[in-house]
């Protein structure tokens, strides 16, 4: 059974000009994940954070499916991790 992880981006400040660059395909990224079915959920946590909630197996899978994502390939993102989540209450129970 496939598990619900939180996964955190911290941006690298000095590329906010690649950040706003990239983000269309990133999102493009995000919505074909979303659409098989892997992705819950997404967003901004101000303007140097996203939280992404996606179904995977394990941390390091839940790295790995976000792993193409374009802002992680051109080195925008400066920190990933990812931590299981349970969520209790909500349309993930």
């Amino acid at each position: 059974m496939e598990k619900i992880f939180a996964v955190h981006y911290l941006y690298d400040p000095q590329r906010t000009d690649d950040l706003a660059r990239i983000r269309p395909e990133h999102r493009t990224f995000l919505r074909s994940l979303y659409e098989a079915g892997a992705l819950l959920a997404s967003g901004p946590l101000g303007s140097d954070e996203a939280l992404i909630i996606v179904h995977a197996e394990s941390v390091a899978s839940a790295l790995e499916l976000l792993a193409p994502d374009p802002l992680n390939k051109a080195g925008v993102i400066a920190t990933r991790t990812a931590q299981q989540w349970q969520p209790v209450i909500g349309p993930w129970e």
